[in-house]
């Protein structure tokens, strides 16, 4: 994109029915605030926004939970998570919320565009309803066997545990989270948009204008593509969200996915009266920050909405994350298996740039990545504080010591200092290079080596020997050093700005112009220092010990809430358990199925024949740990086809308390097909 005037920036919006965690940080809001901060050093037109997703079905399943009402939900939490934001130093120009006047408004407003434009079509069809509770059942308020791995807690909109997007027919013995009722089949009408419209647009838009970028965003919209688009309806009906402002549409409202990335434009016009020059200039270049979950809404969904209403700007691009892990388990919001950004910030008081080092350091960018307080223990002490806070520290006092804190004239340089020298201007231009690729793990690692540079240098020359003999050559060393620390100031402000705000206090400057980077004289001779104090701490093990500690108590109250068995279901006849054929099989082949991250293809001997069976597991097994396991397979299910493949069967699995899957096996080998009665 040639001739780009101006930057706008936007981070996923989070549900308003929880607290943040680190999972959300690193996979969206550290890198956009990474890219914003560099943006606005280079005094660039930019501005970020974001705001509380409000109009979710989880938000009104907490609500319905608690016993309050979906505004005291929103309430709550997006009070909680914008003071946390901020006290985390995510500088968004705004956090709007989609519950606001101007939201309303604004949704209502595209809606009616797309509706009077006639680029919806209308449709009615059966959807579950819930005689008992007298309403209509979102996708999320549906809940049966997933007919694809077994799961008996599957959503009428995805399975969770293998992945597979469903709609509620898809579902076995569906029944209401609402009143837990069987839910039966009535006649609603919704408008849809025709996706298939825009089919032959986005395939060269994305597969064709879009080749850079990232490989897990494009390979997943190739497959979305691959497969074939339909028409998504746009309302639901429910009593939370934003009403459908036609005639005829009492009880029903946006679908969330229509309303929610509306809400980057409602909070642009909140912002500012000149919102249109963010949307609606094609010399602005729009950024989208998300985690992979929402890659087919923001590449697929909203630019076929944009498209459709005719005048606004498409993203540029959309670096999507994968997922972040804790402690080599799934984050989870329903376990409590998360460590949480408010709760973070008050176990550690003033240390916001070591969570966001650590979590830039290990972020998920290619493949899903593992938090550890280890691992964070370890970044603080041996990176933070052993090689920047180390080079800084000696650097100010020996400044302090030799020089009563005043930058010294340097005299003539060696080919050492200059080799040094020039090594700065070529990390500034590596740190440049890997954050407009959106590379933010290579970009920090670049920024580090400048103070890896530091170190060495001062290693190599010891100024505290050298000024023993030679004290004019010292000041040439120390100069150095001095210049060093001033550029790492502006280098490292995006990936640690409270600490390089700091460090700018006690080398008394402000210079925050990323162009100025690299430059040999940003600290002149005779300009004065202020004494100095300490960049990082050690954490000590003892407050790595008080969160694992934390962790494992959660641990074992979900082992605790988790020890009641399932109820059993419905009684069946024998005749109907009869009709099940289980058998005995083996793996002979297994591989992952492309662009998923939780299905096993695997092809087995029945005994009767030799079949491809897809299965939910790759979460669980890896493909060369289970070739010649011995399994049990329900051999008669009707295939399916999942990713474009025929699976002909299933594999019997038992889920533990972790909700982790575990194969059933004969407890000695049988011969194949061999039946289990």
């Amino acid at each position: 994109m040639n001739n780009i005037k101006r930057y706008l920036v936007t981070s996923a919006l989070p549900y308003a029915n929880g607290p943040i965690h680190i999972g959300h940080l690193a996979g969206v809001y550290v890198p956009s605030d990474i890219y914003t901060r560099y943006l606005r050093m280079k005094g660039l037109d930019v501005i970020s926004v974001c705001g509380s997703d409000e109009h979710g079905v989880p938000i009104t399943l907490k609500a319905r939970k608690e016993g309050v009402t979906p505004q005291e939900i929103v309430d709550r939490y997006h009070e909680l998570n914008k003071k946390a934001f901020a006290d985390f130093g995510i500088a968004f120009d705004i956090y709007s919320r989609t519950s606001g006047k101007v939201h309303y408004e604004t949704a209502s407003e595209f809606f009616r565009k797309l509706y009077d434009d006639g680029e919806f079509t209308e449709k009615t069809s059966e959807q579950y309803y819930d005689e008992e509770a007298g309403c209509f059942l979102a996708d999320r308020y549906i809940m049966g066997t997933c007919p694809h791995c077994g799961n008996e807690n599957a959503y009428g909109d995805q399975c969770e545990k293998c992945g597979t997007s469903l709609s509620p027919n898809d579902l076995i013995n569906p029944h209401s989270t609402v009143s837990g009722s069987k839910p039966v089949l009535r006649e609603t009408l919704h408008w849809y948009l025709p996706l298939d419209k825009y089919e032959p647009w986005l395939k060269k838009w994305i597969l064709e204008d879009h080749k850079e970028w990232k490989a897990n965003v494009y390979g997943q919209c190739k497959s979305w593509l691959d497969q074939g688009l339909h028409p998504r309806a746009v309302s639901r009906d429910l009593d939370w969200g934003v009403p459908v402002p036609v005639e005829g549409a009492n009880g029903k409202v946006l679908y969330v996915w229509f309303d929610a990335p509306i809400g980057y434009i409602s909070a642009t016009k909140e912002l500012t009266p000149d919102w249109e020059k963010y949307w609606k200039d094609e010399e602005t270049k729009m950024v989208h920050f998300i985690g992979k979950d929402n890659i087919v809404f923001h590449c697929i969904i909203f630019p076929s909405m944009l498209k459709a209403e005719g005048s606004f700007i498409l993203p540029e691009n959309v670096p999507a994350n994968e997922f972040l892990n804790l402690e080599n388990d799934k984050i989870s919001t329903s376990r409590n298996w998360a460590v949480w950004l408010h709760e973070y910030l008050e176990d550690f008081p003033g240390k916001q740039d070591v969570l966001r080092y650590a979590l830039c350091a290990s972020a998920p960018e290619t493949k899903d990545n593992d938090f550890t307080w280890k691992d964070f223990q370890a970044r603080n002490n041996n990176e933070l504080v052993a090689i920047l806070g180390n080079f800084v520290n000696r650097t100010l006092i020996l400044t302090g010591n030799y020089y009563e804190g005043k930058i010294p004239e340097p005299g003539t340089t060696t080919p050492g200092d200059d080799a040094v020298l020039k090594e700065i201007g070529k990390i500034k231009d590596n740190v440049e290079t890997s954050l407009e690729s959106y590379r933010f793990r290579e970009a920090l690692k670049e920024a580090m080596n400048l103070a890896r540079l530091g170190n060495k240098y001062l290693a190599d020359e010891e100024p505290w020997k050298v000024v023993k003999t030679d004290p004019e050559r010292v000041k040439t060393i120390m100069n150095v050093a001095l210049q060093i620390t001033a550029n790492l100031t502006i280098i490292c402000e995006p990936f640690l700005p409270f600490s390089m705000e700091k460090l700018r206090g006690w080398i008394n400057i402000n210079e925050l112009d990323w162009n100025k980077a690299g430059s040999t004289v940003l600290l002149p001779a005779g300009h004065v220092i202020n004494k100095p104090g300490l960049l990082f701490e050690k954490i000590e093990d003892e407050e790595i010990t008080r969160q694992t500690e934390k962790l494992l108590a959660t641990k074992k109250a979900n082992d605790t809430a988790g020890s009641k068995a399932t109820p059993s279901k419905d009684p069946i006849t024998f005749d109907d358990f009869s009709k099940i054929d289980i058998r005995t099989a083996t793996i002979l082949e297994a591989e992952k199925v492309p662009k998923t991250t939780k299905l096993l293809k695997l092809k087995i001997d029945t005994g009767i024949d030799v079949r491809t069976i897809v299965s939910g597991i790759a979460e669980y097994y890896e493909p060369a740990d289970i070739i010649g396991r011995q399994i049990s397979i329900v051999a008669n299910l009707e295939p399916r086809k999942i990713k474009g493949i025929d699976s002909q069967g299933m594999i019997l699995m038992a889920e533990d308390r972790d909700g982790k899957l575990v194969m059933v096996t004969p407890a000695q080998n049988v011969g194949n097909g061999s039946m289990i009665k």
